[in-house]
């Protein structure tokens, strides 16, 4: 399993930390399944949406079989996550978790800071819903190979994130999101 974000992580741990949630599951339009959950924070955007965004961004990365199970939680669990899987416990956007070699099939976890996407949105003068959807995409382009860290895989990743959110009926990022 690899965590992405800035390393990688054990599978032992990783299946420690996971939090317990409830989940709400359908097939989505494309191919694999995609699970929900909101993990101790506020429902900011229809579940309905969450999948299409998710749908979208793996057409997209071209893994339309990839399912998927994304957790929206709080800066904190979220932050605590960070620090055990990539040894940093600051606070983040998003972590994925891809898991295709642990348990067979292609599929993958994503972890969304709902509260973070909150801050964000207001500091950046953009709507809560496109922020969590961008978090979404951004994670699940990572679960079908795309990277940010050399600039250039961060130039191919924002590429495919205007992309996908174009789709989804929202204007490109103009703004830096790199801080």
């Amino acid at each position: 399993m690899t965590a992405r974000g800035a390393g990688r992580s054990n599978k032992a741990s990783a299946r420690q930390a996971r939090p317990e949630r409830r989940k709400a599951r359908a097939p989505a339009a494309s191919g694999g399944v995609i699970d929900i959950a909101w993990d101790g924070v506020r429902r900011s955007v229809t579940d309905a949406r969450v999948r299409e965004a998710a749908d979208l961004a793996r057409r997209h990365g071209r893994a339309p079989q990839l399912s998927l199970s994304i957790v929206f939680v709080t800066d904190e669990a979220l932050a605590r996550m960070h620090g055990v899987h990539l040894a940093d416990p600051t606070p983040t956007d998003v972590i994925t978790f891809d898991l295709t070699d642990e348990i067979g099939g292609v599929s993958g976890e994503l972890y969304v800071s709902a509260e973070r996407a909150r801050i964000v949105a207001r500091r950046r003068k953009v709507v809560l819903q496109r922020e969590l959807l961008l978090y979404v995409v951004h994670g699940v382009l990572h679960l079908c190979g795309f990277d940010d860290h050399a600039p250039a895989d961060r130039k191919r990743m924002r590429a495919a994130e205007n992309a996908v959110m174009k789709r989804l009926g929202f204007e490109p990022d103009r703004l830096p999101h790199d801080d």
